[in-house]
């Protein structure tokens, strides 16, 4: 059911190997925790109506009106601070208050572009008689997810092997010494059939805890026991990695058994992007070439793409994309726009881009681009989180809906494109092309069954229903004009929209989302000759650098704000980084590297990993702990085992030590490479589509990386032409390297082998390099396309 709830879940398969360990613990839990608990759901007919405000923090309340929250940066805690709940912070305050007084913690953890975190917040939070009785048993505390991923991976994972699955908002309830012993995620405020409403949940809670508090410290003992066997992670020290081609012909096999041929996609409904699985597909492609498998492995990516570019998912007026499609047409989404989803997808349609040479991906990739330097970058060079789903229709509504910024009705449309479609016909307008190929229908295109709350009643989500060819020939037009046509509509729109009042921003700035949308615009850079984009991604680098690093210590922060006066503040209580912080980050300045050849984001990528060793990585089983173990408020330290809506930071450190170690000579990070896959060797044998990202890391133990070195002056126009043929060939297993003659470099100093190659003719010259053994040399573009096939 999780699969089609209105907000974002987790994947579970790790999760379900804790049924049998959390059972016994759980036997007695107070019983109304035995009824079923109905979470309102999108797709779903029997769900409840349930309309959405989103409450804006107030600007002119009086201190009594404000809670704790009010100190804090993260635009969802702040979203809270008018509550009339108590909430605190998570935080040493809140826990010494739960055992001074003896009570349960109510712990919800959201996010600031969470729909239903909206909804349960107008209905219960905001609510006066429910927040009397949170805050008379209850110590409350709100967590940003975002800003805290270790808390709430915790708290998932006891929420996910208790229940069988999670999302947000998560609502959980905790011994005063942070254990576990019930929980759900949305709550309706009252009852109602077969389900219990919060604050009936709310009163049995305070009541069972008055009753029984032995018996529930009891249980949350033995439920933390059980989750620390669940979230263990075993391998051994002499173990190797899993056979690498029948992981990976597994791994196809299972996306292969998911896929849904029609529209693309690997589930029916609701659909995601899952970048992760574009990564694998194509680089089984590239090992592949020749088989049915690897013709099936492109087909089913570059289909996908395609599908979700056509469709409503993507914003065909404003670039970008949002979260997921709540359908198997990618039509209806989900309407938040992530920066993670930027910032990987940007590098999937350039990949396709270079694999399959069709400017369509190319373009979708550059409206990404548009759309992050438009609407997500701050002036500072850092990248801001998300934009909300839900907005009001117009200035005057005093309720907000999801979707409102971004559809249309049919006379709107009319309205603004009333313009004769060409000077022959006047008949046909620019809104007849317009409303054609965007399938736009006089009573709305969506259906009922996507739309429960009626928040989309009469409204158009723009989905391209005919090509531009069909589009010509029914109105008797050439394919050009019809192109003109729709950009000039679109570009209308635009406009009409901007006056619109716009989505909540997230301003948050997170490192692991900035790295992976460095990412995405130092390979779209490199591979489109865009300088501008090499540049955005050098901006967003020296930012990372200058807000989100200290220097003497050489830690990461997790987060930054935009400060009242312009000028960024750093994360509330300097929240450390996490791995995936590390992990994305060094990816990006890897990626910039090779992109910019500028050796600074090489060395800083370098401190970063021998940091990320220093603080994650685990001697005895292998593998990274997701957080330093330094907050003796967790109560287990994990290692993700998934990936999801981002990789695995586990996953992305494999590749990146194989990387590193081709760029420094650092041989020991090989090994550590493959001690990481060994890890997660029983999931990557049994199912390794739920790590795809880790199967790559295991292609690159099995399949050598070559080490391809450009000798010449950066510049030069024959140095650019080698460096153009590389990017334009999709080579996945490969470091590129410039050789520029300068001996004192960082590169130099720590690749001697580099002084042994030199110019051959006086021209730009490229080797193709194994463990540091090198080719011949070749000076041609088509010499170096041979070299890079073989």
């Amino acid at each position: 059911m999780l699969q089609h709830l209105g907000f974002r879940t987790q994947p579970i398969f790790s999760f379900r190997r804790a049924a049998a360990l959390i059972p016994s613990a759980v036997a007695n839990r107070p019983r109304f925790l035995r009824a079923s608990v109905e979470v309102p759901c999108r797709n779903c007919p029997n769900r409840s109506l349930v309309r959405t405000i989103f409450i804006t923090m107030a600007t002119g309340g009086s201190e009594e009106h404000n809670n704790r929250l009010i100190h804090e940066k993260s635009p969802y805690l702040l979203q809270h601070a008018y509550n009339p709940v108590d909430w605190y912070p998570w935080g040493p305050d809140a826990f010494a208050k739960a055992k001074k007084e003896d009570k349960p913690i109510f712990l919800s953890v959201g996010y600031s572009t969470c729909h239903w975190c909206h909804v349960m917040e107008r209905e219960s939070f905001e609510n006066k008689e429910i927040s009397k009785i949170m805050n008379k048993n209850f110590v409350c505390i709100k967590v940003d997810r975002e800003e805290r991923p270790d808390v709430d991976q915790v708290y998932m994972m006891f929420l996910q092997a208790t229940s069988g699955g999670g999302g947000w908002p998560m609502s959980v309830w905790l011994t005063p010494d942070l254990k576990p012993f019930v929980g759900g995620t949305y709550f309706p405020p009252e009852d109602g059939l077969h389900r219990p409403g919060f604050k009936t949940i709310l009163m049995n809670v305070a009541e069972q805890w008055k009753k029984d508090q032995t018996g529930i410290i009891e249980r949350g003992n033995k439920i933390l026991a059980a989750l620390h066997s669940v979230g263990a992670v075993s391998s051994s020290k002499e173990g190797m990695p899993p056979p690498c081609p029948q992981v990976m012909k597994n791994c196809f096999q299972q996306l292969a058994h998911s896929y849904e041929d029609e529209y693309g996609g690997f589930s029916v409904s609701p659909k995601f992007p899952s970048p992760v699985n574009f990564n694998f597909l194509f680089r089984f492609w590239a090992l592949n070439k020749t088989s049915e498998d690897g013709a099936k492995a492109l087909e089913m990516a570059l289909h996908t793409l395609k599908m979700m570019a056509l469709g409503g998912i993507r914003d065909h007026v404003g670039q970008g994309f949002h979260r997921y499609s709540t359908d198997r047409h990618w039509h209806v989404p989900h309407f938040e726009k992530m920066l993670y989803d930027q910032g990987q997808l940007a590098v999937s349609y350039i990949e396709a881009y270079q694999i399959a040479g069709d400017t369509f991906f190319a373009d979708v990739a550059r409206d990404i681009l548009l759309y992050v330097s438009r609407d997500l970058s701050d002036e500072s060079g850092g990248f801001y989180s998300a934009e909300d789903a839900d907005s009001h229709p117009s200035a005057n509504s005093a309720e907000k809906k999801e979707g409102a910024f971004y559809v249309w009705t049919e006379q709107e449309i009319k309205d603004l494109l009333p313009d004769p479609a060409s000077d022959a016909t006047q008949s046909t307008t620019m809104a007849d092309v317009f409303a054609y190929y965007y399938g736009v229908k006089s009573n709305g295109n969506v259906e009922p069954a996507q739309d429960l709350q009626g928040e989309l009643r009469n409204k158009n989500v723009l989905i391209v229903h005919y090509s531009s060819q069909l589009t010509a020939a029914k109105f008797g037009l050439e394919v050009e004009k019809v192109k003109d046509i729709l950009s000039t509509c679109r570009n209308r729109l635009d406009k009409v929209r901007k006056q619109r009042p716009r989505p909540h921003l997230d301003n948050k700035m997170v490192a692991s989302w900035n790295g992976l949308m460095i990412s995405g615009f130092a390979r779209a850079g490199a591979v489109l000759g865009e300088k501008a984009y090499i540049q955005r991604a050098a901006q967003a680098a020296a930012f990372v650098r200058e807000y989100m690093f200290n220097s003497e210590s050489g830690r990461l922060l997790r987060s930054c704000y935009p400060g009242s006066e312009g000028a960024v503040e750093r994360g509330a209580n300097s929240i450390s980084g996490f791995l995936n912080d590390y992990a994305f980050v060094i990816r990006g300045l890897i990626d910039l590297y090779e992109a910019s050849f500028e050796e600074k984001w090489l060395e800083l990528s370098l401190k970063l990993q021998q940091m990320q060793d220093e603080l994650f990585w685990d001697a005895k089983e292998f593998g990274y702990f997701t957080n330093d173990g330094h907050d003796p408020s967790l109560l287990i330290r994990l290692k993700e085992d998934q990936d999801g809506a981002e990789p695995s930071g586990n996953a992305v450190a494999a590749s990146n030590l194989v990387r590193l170690a081709n760029l420094t000579n650092r041989p020991e990070w090989t090994i550590k490479s493959r001690q990481i896959v060994t890890a997660f060797k029983n999931l990557l044998n049994s199912i390794p589509m739920a790590l795809p990202e880790m199967v790559i890391g295991l292609m690159a133990q099995h399949h050598p990386v070559k080490q391809v070195v450009i000798c010449g002056e950066l510049e030069a126009p024959d140095t650019q032409e080698l460096i153009e043929c590389i990017n334009t060939h999709f080579v996945p297993n490969k470091t590129l390297l410039l050789a520029d003659g300068n001996s004192e470099s960082f590169l130099y100093q720590t690749l001697p082998f580099l002084s042994t190659l030199s110019l051959k003719d006086g021209k730009a010259t490229a080797y193709a390099c194994q463990n540091f053994s090198c080719s011949l040399p070749v000076t041609s573009a088509a010499e170096l396309k041979t070299l890079l096939v073989k």
